[in-house]
């Protein structure tokens, strides 16, 4: 098996391509070991001191470190993808929690229609190109004219991610749907 790594923007984020599907539906963020409990991967990487985050998507991890150098780092976190491929262990064993605001809370039929609108563009335009980073954004809720989204994996901290938020993310979904005058980080 070979594991090929990636440079993020996020430089304490390096992202893991084990040419294998990952998980074959959504993502999954772990920002503690207690929430990596539900996947047998993120909890062997949370065991390295070093690892403060995994982010699982659809073909690739990315592993968050708080501290210390990625040459010694980055060589135990090969080896604990490879065992976990070569196990045959499933990469979740539960069921993984709602994030909180991940649904939208309805409203009218026209404002249904913006969030319709905007979650399109999340997941044609944005997230295809966030995910190449190591990451994903996801929506939270639309509300007087303010999008409010979560970034997860490489994303979140990451340096650039308030740029790619505001000029990147805002303006397009401004371009395109002209209710949304403002896009925050939740």
């Amino acid at each position: 098996m070979f594991i090929e790594t990636e440079q993020t923007p996020n430089p304490a984020t390096l992202k893991f391509l084990p040419g294998q599907a990952v998980l074959e539906d959504g993502t999954a963020n772990f920002t503690t070991p207690e929430a990596a409990e539900v996947s047998p991967l993120a909890a062997r990487l949370f065991q390295l001191p070093e690892v403060s985050g995994v982010f699982l998507g659809s073909d690739f991890v990315t592993v968050t470190k708080s501290e210390g150098d990625w040459a010694a780092l980055k060589a135990e976190i090969l080896g604990i993808i490879m065992d976990h491929y070569v196990s045959g262990q499933p990469m979740l064993t539960g069921k993984l929690p709602q994030a909180p605001g991940a649904s939208a809370p309805a409203g009218d039929e026209e404002t249904q229609e913006i969030i319709a609108q905007i979650r399109d563009l999340l997941d044609t335009r944005v997230r295809p190109a966030v995910a190449q980073d190591g990451g994903d954004i996801t929506f939270h809720g639309f509300e007087d004219g303010i999008v409010y989204l979560h970034m997860q994996g490489a994303c979140s901290g990451c340096p650039s991610s308030s740029m790619t938020l505001k000029h990147g993310i805002e303006n397009l979904l401004k371009h395109f749907v002209p209710e949304v005058t403002a896009v925050e980080a939740v």
